[in-house]
């Protein structure tokens, strides 16, 4: 059990609020399942080329439309715009191959999870002490955000369309890489100073100690979230001085004002 007096509470979700094994078997094998037809249906739309933009940016170059000109190995009988799907495509498949946490991917994925979502295909898991640790907090005065690799829009959409219905609500801040790496103390700071509190005031609670590192160098009190009782003891030792918790109802918070 861990106190913590503050006013502010940030997580991270993969390992967190919601298991891994969600994200890579269910959200990321239903991107590749629907990234093709999700281009050719879309293209030309402004959010799904803005993405694309970015996607062709991260992999150095200035536009997607430059991308497609320096390629040019595509036969002349080969409609623009598919040629420029089919390099989406690849590029895509390779970051997700890689685990690579680029913005361009995200913002796409957070497209094609948007459909998913809507429909109904698509429901976010979340363990079972998170929504009644949400209320707890809300009530006890803490100002909760998300920072996650995944995209705001795609932080919503999870959120919003959860097991446990919509969490959203909870949440009065989103942040995802456009912030900065997560492994970066500079990217706390940004949202320290958004938070508009003193690190001191605030908790970050994650899965990877490497973020852990991070946000403590900022000055925001940390813990540890281990999900599996079999790596508790594996994760202590490897937690650098970070206090470890297998649920939120190990977190004591003592209300605002107190």
């Amino acid at each position: 059990m861990i106190e913590f007096d503050g006013r502010g509470i940030l997580l991270d979700i993969e390992g967190t609020t919601s298991s891994v094994s969600f994200v890579y078997d269910v959200m990321f094998p239903f991107v590749r399942r629907e990234l093709e037809p999700y281009l050719e249906t879309h293209w030309g739309e402004s959010d799904l080329a803005a993405a694309c933009d970015q996607i062709a940016r991260d992999a150095g170059h200035d536009s997607l439309d430059a991308w497609a000109t320096e390629a040019s190995g595509a036969a002349d009988d080969v409609e623009p715009a598919a040629a420029q799907r089919k390099l989406v495509a690849s590029e895509v498949a390779r970051l997700m191959d890689g685990d690579v946490k680029a913005t361009g991917l995200k913002q796409l994925q957070g497209l094609i999870w948007r459909d998913g979502f809507e429909s109904g295909e698509l429901l976010a898991h979340v363990y079972d002490d998170v929504p009644p640790a949400l209320e707890r907090w809300r009530l006890a005065g803490i100002t909760m955000r998300i920072y996650s690799s995944g995209s705001v829009q795609a932080q919503k959409l999870f959120f919003g369309h959860t097991t446990a219905g919509n969490l959203l609500h909870y949440f009065s801040g989103h942040d995802d890489t456009t912030t900065g790496g997560k492994k970066e103390a500079a990217s706390y700071r940004r949202i320290t100073a958004d938070y508009d509190m003193p690190a001191e005031e605030l908790l970050f609670l994650s899965d990877v100690p490497a973020e852990l590192d991070a946000a403590r160098e900022a000055g925001l009190h940390t813990a540890l979230v281990v999900r599996s009782p079999d790596a508790a003891e594996l994760s202590r030792s490897a937690a650098n001085g970070h206090p470890v918790i297998r649920s939120f109802d190990e977190i004591n918070v003592i209300p605002t004002g107190n």
